[in-house]
């Protein structure tokens, strides 16, 4: 019975992940047909451990919830991932649905180039081991933004973040496991907003049970920017994280220039994330004119 299972949600699903080389199946958890079904599937389809396991649970809670199998629906209702109820109990305070075009940017005098620029959100994420050249340039991205209605996102400073008063901040998986639930509690006290990175469906529960403000979904398409753990995740993908988050505003992040826009936003998105576009480009100012109006135009 589970090879039948397996063999329809292939028959269903593989053309649209198609190109995504199959993965190692992890070990069985369950005895439930569904789940061991899907669970070989979805390591077929080129879905890591963790996340073909994360959807195995979803589709054998899916299939329980409808009372039969439907080896066509593929799993995006919150409830069958275990997605907080909402409203949260403990939010952190709100952004807006859409953020719009959001520059990643390498410095504050960069951050307030593209704030007067008109971009209405921005992030700073500037590398240093230097404590207090980092504290100087969180100040420094906060001043830059002052008048300009600009959102202003610190990544990972989030204890320089607050002592600034910065609209928010973003953390990486990694960061945001490592934070301590006394750290946490203090950030959401301090009334930022917290946005946080994911690579895939469990990284996407996990970032869910810090009850954030945003969530940014990728690698969409290849970067050189960061040595990514996973594969670029692609469109499709994309379009199942966009519907299974759905109660968040979203980011789509990663190697993302102006002709993918369209596709992008396709998927429900309302917000994406470029670097390079801008920060390469030959008139940058120019460059987030017209990315903006590729949003509009969506």
């Amino acid at each position: 019975m589970s090879d039948d299972l397996q063999q329809a949600i292939l028959r269903h699903h593989a053309p649209r992940f198609a190109g995504f080389p199959a993965q190692p199946m992890p070990e069985s958890t369950s005895g439930d047909p569904v789940y061991r079904a899907a669970l070989a599937a979805c390591s077929q389809l080129g879905f890591i451990a963790h996340d073909a396991d994360c959807l195995a649970r979803a589709w054998s809670a899916q299939a329980l919830r409808l009372g039969h199998f439907d080896a066509a629906l593929w799993p995006d209702a919150p409830q069958d991932f275990g997605l907080q109820p909402r409203p949260h109990a403990l939010p952190f305070a709100s952004c807006p649905q859409r953020l719009s075009l959001y520059a990643v940017l390498p410095d504050a005098a960069w951050v307030g180039r593209m704030a007067r620029a008109g971009v209405p959100t921005v992030q700073l994420r500037f590398k240093s081991t230097d404590a207090d050249a980092i504290a100087r340039e969180v100040r420094a991205a906060v001043q830059a933004v002052q008048g300009t209605g600009a959102l202003l996102f610190i990544n990972d400073h989030w204890r320089e973040a607050i002592a600034a008063g910065a609209y928010g901040v973003h953390l990486g998986q990694e960061d945001l496991d490592a934070l301590h639930p006394d750290d946490l509690r203090t950030l959401r006290d301090a009334g930022l907003r917290l946005g946080v990175s994911t690579h895939g469906y469990a990284e996407m529960v996990r970032a869910d049970a810090a009850c954030p403000s945003y969530v940014a979904m990728g690698a969409v398409f290849p970067t050189t920017l960061k040595k990514m753990a996973t594969v670029p995740q692609g469109v499709a993908r994309l379009q199942g994280y966009a519907r299974l988050m759905r109660g968040y505003p979203q980011v789509a992040i990663g190697g993302i220039g102006l002709a993918q826009f369209p596709e992008l936003l396709a998927t429900g998105v309302g917000s994406i994330a470029v670097v390079r576009a801008i920060v390469n480009a030959e008139q940058p100012e120019a460059a987030a004119a017209q990315l903006m109006a590729a949003m509009d135009r969506a």
